[in-house]
């Protein structure tokens, strides 16, 4: 009877033994992403994009370092160590996974493994000391930047197979129209389906549509709405989200068919949105990175990125 029974338990206390051990891990509810990640104090970030899987990259327009963390875990470290006197703006990542920066008041463009952080290639747009290279868009022939002081696009056309060109093998296209505002500061820019390219005008709250060709552009219809401070663009699909840095706000406009046109559905605005600056998109959350521009930096200052239901 004794070795009937303990023949019957051995199995049973088994099977117990992996449901104990089992269940709590496969039932355990997935930890949420952070809704706040703390940057560097006195990193003064500007340029925010999201690469593989979680991984997040932001660069200091103080002095051109780059901070890569996880948002499923809201760690960090800085890969590209900062140099006093340079900076960077906006910052992108090409359909070859390099990482493109936006060199703010140095006049250009720089390519980086986004791994290492060693410097594949650099372009010398101009030698303008008032140049403000501030933006970009990635296309699948192209990368286009915006300058706020001057009324132009920088092109780096992408040679065959998406390898990079010569550090001279740029354009520049000069705009006309509205894009051409004077006093305007050209900010963020965006491509749309259709093939034309959306860049805001920080300061006169506008959009307006570029032709990538021809530097040609008109006004974006947005039914009287302003984005004055727009800073940076982020659009998936036919949904954009308008980046208003020094009022706290994040307009979400919904697009129609032909691209000409929005009608604002909805402003984001909360205490977690200090003079946010740009952003990205992972799933359905949006995350954006507060410039706090409003404030002077101090190597004391704390920044983050925040995350808001997109």
């Amino acid at each position: 009877m004794r070795k009937r029974l303990s023949l019957l338990l051995v199995p049973l206390v088994a099977a117990a033994t992996l449901v104990s051990v089992g269940a709590p891990a496969a039932a355990r509810p997935a930890k949420p992403f952070p809704a706040r990640i703390a940057l560097p104090n006195g990193f003064t970030p500007e340029g925010l994009t999201i690469g593989r899987g979680t991984t997040v990259y932001v660069g200091s327009v103080l002095d051109g370092a780059v901070w890569r963390g996880d948002l499923r875990t809201g760690r960090g470290s800085v890969l590209i160590p900062g140099t006093p006197g340079t900076a960077k703006a906006g910052i992108k990542l090409d359909t070859q996974g390099r990482l493109w920066t936006a060199d703010f008041s140095g006049g250009g463009a720089s390519v980086y493994d986004p791994g290492t952080g060693a410097r594949l290639a650099h372009y010398q747009f101009t030698t303008d000391p008032n140049s403000l290279v501030n933006d970009l868009v990635v296309t699948k022939r192209a990368i286009y930047f915006t300058d706020s002081t001057r009324p132009v696009l920088y092109v780096v056309p992408l040679a065959p197979g998406g390898r990079l060109p010569a550090p001279d093998a740029f354009r520049v296209l000069p705009l006309t129209e509205p894009g051409a505002t004077p006093d305007a500061f050209n900010n963020g820019i965006v491509a749309l389906p259709n093939g034309d390219l959306l860049v805001a005008q920080m300061l006169t709250g506008q959009l307006v549509r570029v032709d990538p060709r021809t530097g040609d552009s008109r006004l974006f219809d947005l039914g009287g709405y302003s984005v004055d401070r727009a800073d940076g663009l982020v659009l998936r699909g036919r949904t954009l989200h308008v980046i208003r840095n020094l009022t706290n706000v994040i307009a979400v406009v919904r697009l129609n068919a032909g691209y000409t046109a929005g009608v604002v559905q909805r402003e984001i605005t909360g205490p977690q949105l200090r003079s946010p600056a740009t952003g990205d998109l992972l799933g359905s959350a949006l995350y954006v990175v507060n410039g706090r521009f409003d404030v002077e930096s101090t190597p004391s200052t704390d920044y983050d990125i925040v995350r808001v239901p997109a």
